[in-house]
């Protein structure tokens, strides 16, 4: 079995962390995922606390294993959903979308790991210096908002830079992209799109079958004319944006057609118009299974990856 520092940081028997997907990653998928072995998250998104707080009142009834509190920084509830953390005494905090460095002493202070998502190397810098506990370095190859750098090229760049533990996150959905991520120096790893089709996961049915379907070359990227790069499973709404994108359009337009999109596609089940975010391995999967099989899965293969099938064919002298 692989044991990495961190599982001895989060408390968990595999290092993987479930991917916190808005309007997807609930308590029940996360429940699920911390059940069987793994971190699992609730995310935050642009929910109110009231939404957010059921959820964490719901983890805590399904499982006594840790759990994390997906924060992401851009949303208008950050400060409220940022004291429910610290009010509900949620032990892991992930965050996204910018810098938690005017949170993070209050967090430490109350004994919450942080754990933020960064796309380069300056950013996983200033959240060492910051005094964060991880980093998860996120290649362009995720689902969802993205940066530019691919995961290979991101993670031992970040792994050099920091002293820190450094989870992988992008492009991995069984267990030859693990053994790559732990080649690499990574501590862990993150998967989201293989849990989207976890039993387990409440997201609609039509989304999963989206997901199960997909081509290898399904999975793009819109929003890049507005600096906000989005990646999501071709449907018509895609199809919308690239024509705006192409004529030109101005960016508050090309934003307002994603507003509410994802929510549309998760919980209304409209993948025609909805937004669809998924990574570039949707290609790779095929079933749905329970996010305990899933794990088991990805770790049995990453080992067999990892003491089988490398075989030095001629040593080096």
């Amino acid at each position: 079995m692989i044991k990495t520092s961190l599982c001895d940081l989060l408390g968990i028997e595999y290092p993987i962390i479930q991917g916190g997907m808005a309007w997807i990653s609930d308590a029940s998928l996360a429940a699920a995922v911390s059940q069987a072995g793994g971190l699992g998250v609730i995310a935050g998104g642009n929910a109110e606390r009231k939404y957010i707080e059921p959820q964490i009142e719901a983890i805590k009834k399904a499982t006594q294993k840790p759990y994390a509190l997906n924060v992401m920084l851009l949303s208008p509830f950050v400060d409220d959903i940022i004291e429910l953390a610290i009010e509900k005494k949620v032990p892991i905090v992930i965050t996204g979308a910018g810098s938690p460095g005017k949170y993070i002493d209050r967090l430490k202070a109350a004994g919450i790991i942080v754990i933020p998502v960064v796309a380069s190397v300056a950013l996983a810098r200033r959240m060492e210096s910051l005094g964060v506990d991880a980093v998860i370095a996120e290649g362009t190859e995720a689902g969802g908002h993205i940066g530019e750098l691919t995961t290979m090229a991101l993670t031992p760049q970040v792994i050099d830079a920091v002293a820190c533990p450094v989870i992988t996150a992008g492009g991995i959905a069984d267990g030859r992209g693990a053994a790559a991520a732990f080649m690499l120096g990574a501590a862990g790893i993150q998967v989201g799109t293989r849990f989207l089709v976890a039993d387990e996961c409440t997201v609609h049915e039509n989304y999963k079958n989206l997901v199960i379907s997909a081509k290898d070359t399904a999975a793009v990227v819109t929003g890049r004319s507005t600096g906000h790069p989005v990646r999501v499973l071709k449907n018509k709404l895609y199809r919308k944006f690239s024509e705006l994108e192409k004529n030109g359009a101005p960016a508050e337009d090309i934003d307002a057609l994603g507003s509410g999109a994802l929510r549309l596609a998760a919980v209304d089940g409209d993948v025609v118009y909805g937004s669809v975010m998924a990574g570039q391995v949707a290609g790779m999967i095929k079933k749905c299974q329970p996010a305990d099989t899933i794990i088991k899965e990805i770790f049995s293969e990453c080992e067999s990856v990892l003491l089988d099938k490398v075989k030095l064919i001629h040593p080096i002298v």
